[in-house]
């Protein structure tokens, strides 16, 4: 008899057996030690929730708007590289999940399927999330194809000047498509089910990037190309560049420091994205909802402020609510869903996150999601930087 699928870990065992070792890996990894990487979800699990009863919790709603966007909860799908590895289509699939749940999906620079790819196959516009290249021809053709394809609004990455150290990836060779080595065609000759579907369909490299960059044609020509394009000279300068060029919403992700964040005001953006790239980046740097509440109280009046790390339930999804987050964006539970079934991955995960933000919200006694805030929370945060000078203070 089948195991029933309960929580996103379920399906994150699930991706492990079905899908080859380079890919999960990518997946399931941060930089170095990966000690930002566990931080993300780990500080989230020790916030404590406050238990409310003998309240009216009918009628419960977890509708909201995210810039603007009505929303069915304050959930959106983020921009995540390689998806279409996970899975055949992967993006694709993705876009319509997300539709039928009514959040926003996210379609990354660096993703299989490209632009025309998924607004081909998708109902609804979804969002776009750019790397800022040196190459600004090629920035330009992305924010126009962007554009052409209805886009409903533009998300800039500030956290990848430079690349993190991902031991896993090296080790693995990680590549689009698998480069064909001896570990690497044992782990793919483990995975049927995942070769089955790869074998169905002609996407299998970066659709954003060949044939749209001049000399890239080719899987051989990627690497080199990529290596030199990450742009260690982005300021806000380029930013501001950008919201000229993009008329409408802009997201900013990549958000740790205050201060970075009252720049962010300065650019015309709508909203940022506290984010630390899933602990791939900077190893040691505070978890996203460490630094969430700093970022939030800084710009949080001129600027929806979002979270993008270690979210895992709807509990998590609730935290970072009550910490300052308007929504918060999930990548590896929505990725574990999609290796694991699909379409049917994706929607899966996504209800498991909603039944257990609803039935929180309830155990909280609340009714709606935007009358969540701090006073859920048991005990302030220690893991704060304002509430550790405190307890410096009394120690």
């Amino acid at each position: 008899m089948t195991r029933p699928i309960t929580s996103i870990d379920d399906l994150r065992a699930l991706v492990e057996r079905r899908v080859p070792r380079m890919f999960y890996q990518f997946c399931e990894s941060g930089s170095w030690t990966e000690s930002t990487f566990r931080a993300n979800q780990n500080d989230l699990t020790a916030i404590r929730l406050r238990q409310r009863v003998a309240r009216d919790i009918t009628d419960r709603s977890l509708e909201t708007t995210m810039i603007g966007e009505k929303v069915s909860m304050p959930v959106a799908i983020a921009p995540t590289g390689l998806a279409g590895m996970l899975y055949a289509d992967g993006e694709i699939l993705g876009a319509k999940a997300a539709a039928k749940a009514h959040i926003p999906f996210t379609l990354p620079t660096m993703s299989i399927c490209s632009i025309e790819d998924v607004a081909a196959h998708s109902a609804v516009p979804f969002w776009f999330q750019l790397y800022v290249m040196r190459d600004k021809t090629y920035v330009r053709s992305l924010i126009g194809r962007a554009k052409a394809a209805g886009c409903s609004a533009l998300i800039v990455t500030l956290d990848l000047q430079v690349v993190g150290q991902r031991h896993k990836d090296i080790i693995n060779g990680l590549s689009a498509p698998p480069r064909l080595t001896l570990p690497s065609l044992v782990s793919m000759a483990t995975k049927p089910r995942w070769c089955l579907h790869m074998l169905q369909t002609r996407r299998r490299n970066f659709g954003n990037i060949i044939g749209h960059v001049k000399g890239v044609d080719d899987i051989q020509s990627i690497p080199a190309w990529i290596a030199e394009q990450f742009d260690p000279a982005l300021s806000w300068d380029d930013i501001k560049w950008i919201r000229d060029q993009w008329a409408g919403k802009l997201i900013l992700k990549g958000i740790l420091d205050p201060e970075d964040a009252e720049l962010a005001t300065q650019t015309g953006a709508d909203a940022v994205i506290v984010s630390n790239h899933g602990g791939r980046q900077l190893d040691g740097a505070l978890s996203a909802i460490s630094a969430l509440p700093d970022v939030a109280r800084t710009v949080g009046a001129r600027m929806e402020v979002f979270l993008d790390g270690g979210i895992r339930s709807g509990q998590d999804v609730i935290k970072a609510v009550a910490s300052g987050a308007k929504a918060v964006f999930i990548g590896r539970s929505w990725l574990y869903g999609l290796g694991a079934d699909g379409e049917r991955g994706v929607t899966t995960a996504l209800n498991i996150i909603r039944k257990e933000l609803d039935l929180t919200m309830a155990f909280c006694g609340l009714r709606h999601i935007e009358d969540v805030d701090q006073r859920i929370l048991a005990a302030p945060h220690l893991h704060q930087r304002s509430d550790m000078r405190i307890l410096a203070m009394i120690t």
